[in-house]
Protein backbone atom coordinates (compact mmCIF):
# COMPACT_ATOMS: atom_id res chain seq x y z
CA UNK A 1 0.00 0.00 0.00
CA UNK A 2 1.23 3.37 -0.86
CA UNK A 3 1.00 6.51 1.72
CA UNK A 4 0.73 9.97 0.68
CA UNK A 5 1.28 12.84 3.51
CA UNK A 6 -0.01 15.72 2.64
CA UNK A 7 0.48 19.37 4.01
CA UNK A 8 0.78 22.64 3.11
CA UNK A 9 2.58 26.10 4.18
CA UNK A 10 2.12 29.53 3.95
CA UNK A 11 -1.61 30.75 3.60
CA UNK A 12 -4.71 31.51 1.52
CA UNK A 13 -4.75 35.12 2.90
CA UNK A 14 -4.71 37.60 -0.08
CA UNK A 15 -4.42 40.72 1.94
CA UNK A 16 -0.81 41.44 2.14
CA UNK A 17 -1.27 44.61 4.13
CA UNK A 18 -1.47 42.59 6.74
CA UNK A 19 1.40 41.51 8.49
CA UNK A 20 1.93 37.86 8.76
CA UNK A 21 0.39 37.01 5.30
CA UNK A 22 2.33 34.77 3.64
CA UNK A 23 3.39 35.56 -0.39
CA UNK A 24 3.81 31.72 -1.39
CA UNK A 25 1.63 29.06 -0.58
CA UNK A 26 2.76 25.40 -1.29
CA UNK A 27 0.78 21.48 -1.08
CA UNK A 28 3.34 18.89 -0.64
CA UNK A 29 2.86 15.49 -0.81
CA UNK A 30 5.05 12.94 1.00
CA UNK A 31 5.10 9.76 -1.15
CA UNK A 32 5.79 6.44 1.07
CA UNK A 33 5.44 2.51 0.93
CA UNK A 34 7.01 2.10 4.26
CA UNK A 35 5.40 4.72 6.48
CA UNK A 36 7.52 2.97 9.54
CA UNK A 37 10.58 4.05 8.66
CA UNK A 38 9.04 7.55 8.15
CA UNK A 39 7.33 7.42 11.64
CA UNK A 40 10.99 6.13 12.92
CA UNK A 41 12.97 9.18 12.10
CA UNK A 42 10.39 11.29 14.00
CA UNK A 43 10.20 9.23 16.95
CA UNK A 44 14.09 9.02 16.51
CA UNK A 45 14.69 12.87 16.48
CA UNK A 46 12.01 13.60 19.11
CA UNK A 47 13.56 11.58 21.16
CA UNK A 48 16.76 13.60 21.46
CA UNK A 49 15.30 17.02 22.62
CA UNK A 50 15.34 17.93 25.77
CA UNK A 51 12.61 17.43 28.55
CA UNK A 52 11.39 21.23 28.47
CA UNK A 53 10.57 20.86 24.63
CA UNK A 54 8.64 17.66 24.93
CA UNK A 55 5.93 19.43 26.28
CA UNK A 56 3.92 20.28 22.91
CA UNK A 57 4.31 16.42 22.38
CA UNK A 58 4.57 16.41 18.50
CA UNK A 59 7.42 17.89 16.26
CA UNK A 60 6.68 21.07 14.40
CA UNK A 61 9.52 22.78 11.73
CA UNK A 62 8.38 26.51 12.75
CA UNK A 63 9.21 26.17 16.43
CA UNK A 64 11.94 24.03 16.28
CA UNK A 65 15.50 24.85 16.96
CA UNK A 66 17.71 24.55 13.15
CA UNK A 67 19.82 21.56 14.59
CA UNK A 68 16.25 19.85 15.17
CA UNK A 69 15.25 20.67 11.80
CA UNK A 70 18.44 19.00 10.33
CA UNK A 71 18.79 15.97 12.18
CA UNK A 72 15.11 14.97 10.53
CA UNK A 73 15.47 16.07 7.05
CA UNK A 74 18.67 14.67 7.07
CA UNK A 75 16.98 11.20 8.40
CA UNK A 76 14.21 11.37 5.64
CA UNK A 77 16.69 12.25 2.67
CA UNK A 78 18.34 8.61 3.14
CA UNK A 79 14.83 7.10 3.26
CA UNK A 80 13.04 5.84 0.06
CA UNK A 81 10.27 9.00 0.32
CA UNK A 82 9.80 11.13 -2.42
CA UNK A 83 8.26 14.57 -2.49
CA UNK A 84 5.42 16.47 -5.27
CA UNK A 85 5.10 19.93 -4.58
CA UNK A 86 3.07 22.78 -6.52
CA UNK A 87 3.71 26.41 -5.12
CA UNK A 88 1.47 29.12 -5.97
CA UNK A 89 2.79 32.74 -6.06
CA UNK A 90 -0.01 34.46 -4.31
CA UNK A 91 0.27 38.28 -6.32
CA UNK A 92 -0.48 36.69 -9.12
CA UNK A 93 -3.62 34.53 -8.67
CA UNK A 94 -6.60 36.03 -10.83
CA UNK A 95 -8.77 37.79 -8.81
CA UNK A 96 -12.14 35.50 -8.74
CA UNK A 97 -9.75 32.62 -7.87
CA UNK A 98 -9.25 34.48 -4.51
CA UNK A 99 -12.41 35.03 -3.39
CA UNK A 100 -12.85 31.33 -4.11
CA UNK A 101 -10.82 29.91 -1.89
CA UNK A 102 -11.87 26.07 -1.65
CA UNK A 103 -12.36 26.21 -5.49
CA UNK A 104 -8.29 27.10 -5.28
CA UNK A 105 -7.30 24.77 -2.64
CA UNK A 106 -9.27 21.77 -4.16
CA UNK A 107 -8.02 23.06 -7.94
CA UNK A 108 -4.34 22.89 -6.49
CA UNK A 109 -4.31 19.46 -4.88
CA UNK A 110 -5.71 17.91 -7.85
CA UNK A 111 -3.42 18.82 -10.11
CA UNK A 112 -0.74 17.20 -7.31
CA UNK A 113 -2.29 14.25 -7.10
CA UNK A 114 -3.27 13.86 -11.19
CA UNK A 115 0.94 14.42 -11.36
CA UNK A 116 1.59 11.91 -8.97
CA UNK A 117 -0.78 9.17 -11.11
CA UNK A 118 0.24 10.77 -14.57
CA UNK A 119 3.96 9.94 -13.71
CA UNK A 120 3.39 6.50 -12.23
CA UNK A 121 4.51 6.93 -8.82
CA UNK A 122 2.37 4.41 -7.47
CA UNK A 123 1.24 1.39 -9.25
CA UNK A 124 -2.42 0.27 -9.30
CA UNK A 125 -2.09 -0.99 -5.81
CA UNK A 126 -4.72 0.82 -2.72
CA UNK A 127 -3.56 4.73 -1.85
CA UNK A 128 -4.25 5.95 1.40
CA UNK A 129 -3.72 10.04 1.67
CA UNK A 130 -3.63 10.97 4.51
CA UNK A 131 -4.09 15.50 4.98
CA UNK A 132 -2.50 17.16 8.11
CA UNK A 133 -5.72 19.27 10.02
CA UNK A 134 -5.00 22.20 9.76
CA UNK A 135 -7.11 25.62 9.27
CA UNK A 136 -7.51 25.34 5.28
CA UNK A 137 -9.02 21.69 5.48
CA UNK A 138 -11.52 23.06 5.39
CA UNK A 139 -11.37 23.22 2.21
CA UNK A 140 -10.88 20.23 1.74
CA UNK A 141 -14.67 19.15 1.93
CA UNK A 142 -16.67 15.77 1.56
CA UNK A 143 -17.77 16.74 -2.01
CA UNK A 144 -14.32 17.30 -3.09
CA UNK A 145 -13.34 13.98 -1.35
CA UNK A 146 -16.16 12.11 -3.44
CA UNK A 147 -14.86 14.20 -6.84
CA UNK A 148 -11.26 13.33 -6.19
CA UNK A 149 -12.23 9.36 -5.64
CA UNK A 150 -14.15 8.93 -8.72
CA UNK A 151 -11.85 11.06 -10.86
CA UNK A 152 -8.54 8.95 -9.85
CA UNK A 153 -10.67 5.82 -10.25
CA UNK A 154 -11.78 6.58 -13.48
CA UNK A 155 -8.87 8.55 -15.35
CA UNK A 156 -6.00 6.24 -13.45
CA UNK A 157 -7.92 3.28 -11.99
CA UNK A 158 -6.12 4.12 -7.99
CA UNK A 159 -8.49 2.99 -5.36
CA UNK A 160 -8.05 5.63 -2.48
CA UNK A 161 -8.99 6.44 0.79
CA UNK A 162 -8.87 10.32 2.38
CA UNK A 163 -8.46 11.14 5.57
CA UNK A 164 -7.99 13.96 7.66
CA UNK A 165 -5.88 13.53 11.19
CA UNK A 166 -3.70 15.23 13.48
CA UNK A 167 -0.45 15.63 13.53
CA UNK A 168 0.11 13.65 16.64
CA UNK A 169 -2.24 11.03 14.90
CA UNK A 170 0.01 10.43 11.99
CA UNK A 171 3.78 10.86 12.82
CA UNK A 172 4.50 10.72 9.80
CA UNK A 173 2.38 14.00 9.16
CA UNK A 174 5.48 15.94 10.92
CA UNK A 175 8.08 14.69 8.67
CA UNK A 176 5.85 15.83 5.82
CA UNK A 177 5.46 19.31 7.51
CA UNK A 178 9.31 19.72 7.81
CA UNK A 179 9.77 19.17 4.02
CA UNK A 180 7.32 21.49 2.91
CA UNK A 181 8.31 24.11 5.76
CA UNK A 182 12.04 23.29 3.93
CA UNK A 183 10.56 23.97 0.64
CA UNK A 184 8.23 26.52 1.63
CA UNK A 185 11.36 28.59 3.32
CA UNK A 186 13.53 28.76 -0.20
CA UNK A 187 11.04 30.94 -1.61
CA UNK A 188 9.36 33.10 1.06
CA UNK A 189 12.56 33.67 2.74
CA UNK A 190 15.34 33.02 -0.14
CA UNK A 191 16.93 30.29 2.10
CA UNK A 192 17.63 26.96 0.45
CA UNK A 193 19.59 25.77 3.88
CA UNK A 194 17.26 23.16 5.17
CA UNK A 195 15.71 22.78 1.53
CA UNK A 196 19.12 22.03 -0.16
CA UNK A 197 19.51 18.41 2.54
CA UNK A 198 15.73 17.03 1.02
CA UNK A 199 16.81 17.99 -2.56
CA UNK A 200 17.56 14.66 -3.89
CA UNK A 201 14.33 13.13 -2.67
CA UNK A 202 12.18 15.90 -4.56
CA UNK A 203 11.17 14.42 -8.05
CA UNK A 204 8.54 17.12 -8.61
CA UNK A 205 7.86 21.17 -8.16
CA UNK A 206 6.43 23.58 -10.21
CA UNK A 207 5.40 26.88 -9.61
CA UNK A 208 1.06 27.59 -10.58
CA UNK A 209 0.65 31.04 -12.13
CA UNK A 210 4.63 31.75 -12.62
Amino acid sequence: MAYIFMDESGDLGFNFDKKGTSSYFLVTFLLVYNKRSIEKCVKKVYSTLRKKYKKVGILHAYKEEPITRKRLLALLANTDCRVMTILLNKRKVYTRLQDEKPVLYNYITNILLDRIFSKKLVGTESVEIVASKKETNKFLNQNFKIYLQSQLIKEHGISITITVKTAAEAKALQAADFVSWAIFRKYEHGDETYYDIIRRNIVEENPLFP
